[in-house]
């Protein structure tokens, strides 16, 4: 029974605060103020009261001001807010300031527990922002908002695109963090000079004045710029999980408690310069990592990230335009199967598109002449104008790229997570283990002095510089050489490599000069092309640039088979387009090149033969490619250009043709059950589902929207003869990686030698755990520039 009594000096259960005079009671629990009862009875009428298990203290929380979100009831804001709508589902992302810790990502991906409409959320620490999606008929996007506020989490919203403002702002946190660390680092090591070159009879007076001064110094370092670490290492500990954190706070706050032991009782000097610059150099290293990470998410320039371009119609002809440079009220021609960079209206008849790219749903939507079409949507059918009303938007872009539902569905241990598993494990083991043999022999003091020192000199803080330093450097490199990469992992799926498969037209080959054999008047060639226009296909946008005809005429139900042709209705006149089986060729077949039939309302009229032309330095590609991988081509066309790939492919009997892209996905599939690491090559418009099945999947492109959910990079067609080069220069960056290991590891093996013995002094070890961490960054940055330079790849 709670009573006035008891409520004296209570604090409350759900932020903390100290409660002196009634309070708010429920469930037995006491409370500061209404708003902090109301959380609570949310959460445990949703069965979430296993948040408080994250954080004794979740934090403040906010009355909803009932007045305060009602713009958020006006469509014209929702409009320019959300990210996606339909008959169903909107989703929307928004920026939180306050998220901190677990108990912020716990509670907020598990909203959908508060409120049925809400269907999942998703958190991005780093960016502070939560994707959520949500029945709008069921729950309102006030109301979402407001059930944020109330469970203490209020979003900064903004018509402006908030999210890509402060993801592209630094951290601004963690620099203050690190300037303290610095000021604390560099105060302690002034005041600690006397004490390296011996005190004087005359400097004796002034020994415990500068040891209060290094431990006021101390304090704020511990306190306020480590946080993090103690956070996130309770965090794992509480999921039964020793993460990289673990050691490093453990190391902090043995050498914070020692060093104030020492000063305190006049013992010693204290080990406040090694502490300040353990802090220092970590957060560095933590700043290091997160800018690494705004790299991988491309957030410095996105227009070299995404090479991709988009139809524009202006002054009523149609050009190739970066998605970069659109504006609002451009017009867009979308094509069957590209994908919208941006927020637009459909501006003729009616058009089909697939939003799986953002909701995993596959099932088509059908927009007419008027209605929004969402940024991330692939038309189906036949072409289509779209104004543009929203600018492209960098994090949509990115999210989308990223988006879980086009994830790998194994997702594997990285060297690092594997490396610090057992580092920290060793050095617990060693560290506990020295602790106990100076105990059994009854000397404390060295007892004390041996598990301190084994913690510093065995420091795991390398773990969590040379990975970022390395990766940093080396996706620089990449990014200049044209090739981008979606995420940290893919280097090391890069380095792994040891089968490439190659498709072949888009991919290995160009176009070179087209030809006509047959006859086809001047309606029929408007016909044709009109046809040919609604595809993206490298053979149909030859044929629309060689009938070049002054206008195109509206297409009725347009389909694309992968690997057969096109075909669609102009004017209640058939057009069929493909391959020999797709069309009705009376017999006629030419083995020549690559060819595409003709059939016009059921009538067989000739052929298109589309001269190939192989990418400049292809030779080269496979001679390097062979002694790095084995090499496989599928391609969907005829092997007619067989005995001319004989001449350059090292490997003929792994050429295979008239592959359908079911046939190439299970190809890819056959190679990796027998173990195989595979690397897929394609051109992204037929290949989707074999490059999402191989390990890694890179889309080459060269100015056409080739951004496919599928591909875990992209290349431009010109940097495809560096592959070799960057495979070997991604397996030079993990030994570089993993050398780093051997060189501190050699470092610890000497520290530890002595720390065991407890003789090591705080000099040695200040000098000894930052020279390790110098001499990393300094050895991971000069290797990944030599190896570039030796490559013959531009730095960057």
């Amino acid at each position: 029974m709670i009573t006035e009594a008891t409520l004296k000096d209570t604090k409350c259960y759900h932020c903390g605060a100290e409660i002196k005079q009634t309070t708010y009671k429920f469930d037995e629990k006491v409370f500061c103020c209404a708003g902090c009862e109301s959380v609570y009875q949310v959460l445990s009428a949703g069965n979430l009261c296993d948040y408080y298990a994250y954080n004794s203290t979740p934090g403040k929380t906010q009355k909803v001001n009932q007045q305060q979100y009602a713009f958020l009831d006006e469509e014209f804001i929702i409009k320019d807010l959300v990210d996606y709508r339909d008959d169903t589902i909107t989703k929307i992302t928004l920026y939180i300031p306050s998220i901190h810790c677990s108990s912020c990502i716990w509670l907020l991906e598990h909203l959908y527990k508060l409120n049925q409409g809400i269907l999942h959320s998703r958190i991005d620490f780093l960016k502070k922002q939560v994707a959520v999606t949500f029945k709008h008929g069921e729950v309102s996007l006030r109301q979402v908002v407001e059930l944020m506020v109330s469970v203490g989490y209020e979003p900064l919203i903004s018509l402006q695109d908030v999210v890509k403002e402060k993801q592209s702002s630094v951290n601004r946190d963690l620099i203050k963090r690190i300037a303290v660390a610095g000021l604390c680092m560099g105060n302690v090591m002034l005041f600690s000079f006397p004490e390296y070159f011996g005190l004087s009879a005359f400097e004796e007076q002034y020994k415990t004045l500068f040891g209060y001064l290094n431990l006021a110094f101390a304090v704020p370092a511990t306190l306020y710029c480590s946080r993090e670490f103690f956070e996130s290492a309770w965090s794992g500990l509480k999921n039964k999980l020793v993460n990289l954190d673990a050691p490093l706070a453990l190391i902090i706050a043995v050498l914070f408690i020692r060093t104030v032991f020492e000063i305190l009782t006049h013992t010693g000097a204290g080990f406040s310069d090694t502490l300040t610059g353990l802090i220092f150099l970590l957060l560095m290293g933590r700043w290091v990592k997160q800018r690494s990470y705004y790299h991988l998410s491309f957030e410095r320039d996105y227009r070299s990230y995404f090479p991709v371009a988009v139809s524009v119609i202006k002054n009523g002809k149609e050009k190739v335009q970066a998605v970069a440079d659109l504006v609002v009220t451009d017009r867009m021609l979308i094509h069957n199967n590209e994908i919208t960079p941006a927020d637009a209206i459909l501006m003729k008849t009616e058009a089909f598109f697939d939003f799986s790219f953002v909701t995993g749903e596959s099932e088509p939507v059908k927009k007419v002449a008027g209605e929004v079409v969402y940024a991330g949507g692939r038309l189906i059918g036949a072409a289509a104008e779209l104004e543009v009303i929203k600018p492209v938007s960098q994090s949509y872009l990115t999210s989308l790229w990223n988006n879980e539902t086009f994830s790998k569905s194994t997702i594997e241990e990285n060297f690092n997570d594997t490396i610090a598993k057992y580092f920290s494990l060793v050095s617990f083991v060693i560290a506990f283990a020295a602790a106990g043999y100076w105990l059994y022999a009854n000397d404390s003091s060295k007892a004390w002095a041996a598990f301190t020192a084994v913690l510093i000199v065995a420091c795991p803080c390398v773990l969590s510089l040379s990975t970022p330093f390395t990766l940093s450097a080396l996706l620089g490199v990449f990014d200049k050489n044209q090739f981008y990469l979606k995420n940290t992992d893919v280097v090391e799926k890069l380095a792994k490599i040891d089968t490439t498969v190659f498709d072949k037209t888009g991919t290995i080959t160009g176009t070179n000069g087209i030809s006509l054999t047959g006859e086809l008047n001047d309606l029929d060639k408007i016909y044709v092309a009109s046809v040919a226009h609604n595809s993206l296909h490298p053979l149909s946008r030859e044929i629309v640039k060689f009938l070049n005809p002054d206008s195109f005429l509206p297409v009725r139900e347009f389909e694309e088979k992968p690997g057969n042709g096109i075909a669609g209705f102009v004017n209640n006149t058939e057009i069929r387009l493909g391959s020999h089986a797709f069309v009705n060729t009376s017999g006629d077949y030419s083995v020549d090149s690559s060819v595409v039939y003709v059939e016009i309302d059921g009538t067989y009229k000739g052929y298109f033969t589309v001269g190939q032309q192989w990418r400049e330095g292809l030779y080269g590609l496979f001679y390097g490619l062979r002694k790095l991988t084995d090499l496989h081509l599928l391609s969907g066309d005829t092997d007619q250009d067989k005995h001319t790939l004989y001449h350059i492919f090292p490997y003929p009997d792994q050429m295979h043709f008239q592959q359908s892209p079911h046939e190439k996905l299970e190809y890819i599939k056959d190679l990796q059950s027998q173990n195989k690491h595979v690397m897929m090559l394609g051109d992204g418009l037929n290949d989707a589902g074999a490059l999402k099945q191989s390990d890694l999947g890179i889309a080459v492109t060269d100015n056409i929207n080739n951004f496919s959910p599928a591909c875990d990079a992209i290349i431009q067609g010109e940097a495809m003869v560096k592959l070799p080069r960057f495979i070997r220069l991604a397996k030079k960056a993990m030994m570089t990686i993993k050398l780093s290991f051997v060189i501190s590891a050699s470092y610890n093996l000497v520290g530890v030698y002595f720390a065991v013995q407890g003789t090591l002094s705080p000099l040695t070890a200040a000098v000894l755990m930052p020279l390790s961490t110098i001499t990393i960054i300094a050895f991971t940055s000069v290797c990944t520039r030599y190896f570039s330079g030796q490559l013959k790849l531009r730095k960057a």
